[in-house]
């Protein structure tokens, strides 16, 4: 072989190992690049909100993110959902890392009951935690019996990650709130991070405990220069945690019973208890007396049931503007997380079958009024003559078939011109009239 030609394919071989490099480069480094999992609590902790962290804590395992950032900000909120969000965080394995930001934020109530369970507790320059003494739904502190369980809550969770019971024990019973600086200084929090940046920088390579006890591990977290991956409530997040606010929660239900109230006094076209029946469901939601799936499920049953009174008793519209209403909130509520409905197909739907409810009505109506085409009721209107009587009654050739008549008023008699007005069993009633000018007196052709 030429020296030429054996020199022509070394350069060539070097030329592709070098290309196939340059094109594997970015796929390794893009695989070597730690990711980690941002959310954001900055409202009253609802059950929303522990179902969006739930479902935060399920993504960043599935997806293998390095860690689940927590970016909070709240004035606290429902003791019950801050349990869920405890219990998952503590039994969580994806290192999960609270930090209050911006500066002015604070970690107030239940939020510090979260900010002491995570695995790390951050605080940005400028914020405050504490003050999670439980109060009741008027804003009046709690009974002993519920301070006492709240305060035996905190210290565990300051116990399982080694923070401050002291401080845990007086931010439930004192209401004891502290800043930033002061939570660092006392071991309530880890570390103080002006930013998201400086934050996953300084966590480099600190090692946490994560994990269940009984299969507890050690994680090494590689936070330096990671990726960052946002995970959001969305619209129909952001719907459901405005219906779960408390302060719409008296609205809904001082409507919704006067509503009622006025449907029973003075009954109409049931737009009334229509409305009042959807505004306390979602009254009772926001006040977590119904979980939302059960909301959601009773709003879909009330949707049903007025498509059904629509189809039955068609009137103007009110219930299938009612069903159609309750089926878009049953949506919002019922269908959550993974198994949450697109906008897209959850309003069309809602108006699809509400405009099919009002067409199926109008159907179902027009169909009620329309004139009988079978049976006896069929002949009323139909005019004969008599062929044979005795008795009072006589025999009439109607519609291809004998019939037995009997006159409303009199006995009728052979040869008499007939109208059908009624019938009562099998025979029909009728009553004379005058042939038209120039009818004979033959009828159609019979056997």
């Amino acid at each position: 072989m030429p020296r030429s030609r054996l020199l022509f394919r070394r350069i060539a071989g070097i030329l592709l190992v070098a290309l196939g490099c340059l094109l594997a480069a970015p796929a390794v480094s893009a695989a070597q690049t730690p990711t980690v999992l941002v959310m954001r609590i900055d409202d009253t902790i609802t059950p929303v909100v522990a179902d969006h962290l739930e479902e935060g804590l399920r993504t960043a395992e599935r997806e293998g993110h390095v860690a689940l950032l927590v970016e909070m900000d709240t004035p606290g909120g429902l003791l019950q959902s801050t349990r869920e969000i405890v219990q998952g965080v503590l039994a969580s394995d994806v290192p999960v890392i609270v930090h209050v930001t911006p500066s002015g934020a604070r970690a107030a109530s239940a939020g510090a009951y979260v900010a002491l369970s995570a695995h790390v507790a951050a605080m940005a320059p400028g914020t405050h935690i504490g003050a999670g003494t439980p109060v009741t739904g008027q804003g009046e502190e709690a009974s002993e019996k519920v301070v006492n369980d709240a305060v035996a809550f905190a210290v565990s969770i300051a116990e399982q990650r080694g923070r401050s019971t002291d401080f845990a024990r007086d931010m439930v019973r004192d209401g004891t709130s502290v800043s930033d600086q002061e939570a660092l200084r006392i071991k309530a929090v880890d570390l103080v991070a002006p930013s998201r940046d400086a934050l996953l920088t300084e966590l480099d390579g600190r090692s946490v405990m994560v994990g269940p006890d009984a299969a507890e591990r050690e994680v090494v977290l590689h936070t330096a220069g990671a990726q960052v991956v946002e995970h959001e409530l969305g619209f129909f997040g952001e719907l459901r945690q405005l219906l779960a606010s408390p302060e719409l929660a008296y609205l809904f239900l001082s409507i919704g019973t006067l509503a009622v109230i006025y449907e029973l006094a003075s009954p109409g076209m049931g737009i009334g208890g229509v409305l009042g029946l959807i505004l306390l469901v979602l009254g009772f939601v926001a006040l977590s007396v119904l979980p939302f799936n059960v909301g959601g499920l009773l709003l879909l049953l009330l949707a049903a049931a007025l498509f059904a009174a629509e189809v039955i008793t068609p009137g103007v519209g009110v219930f299938a503007a009612g069903g159609t209403v309750s089926l878009l909130f049953a949506g919002v509520l019922l269908f959550r997380g993974e198994l949450g409905v697109d906008p897209a197909v959850l309003w069309p739907t809602a108006l699809v079958v509400g405009g099919g409810s009002v067409l199926a009505g109008r159907l179902a109506w027009r169909a009620r009024r329309t004139p009988a085409t079978t049976g006896h009721q069929a002949l009323v209107g139909h005019e004969a003559v008599v062929r044979r009587a005795a008795g009072g009654t006589g025999q009439v050739w109607l519609e291809g078939a004998w019939w037995t008549v009997r006159g409303r008023d009199a006995p009728v008699a052979e040869g008499q011109h007939i109208r059908v007005v009624d019938h009562v069993g099998l025979e029909l009633i009728v009553e004379p009239v005058e042939p038209a000018p120039g009818q004979g007196t033959e009828q159609e052709d019979r056997p």
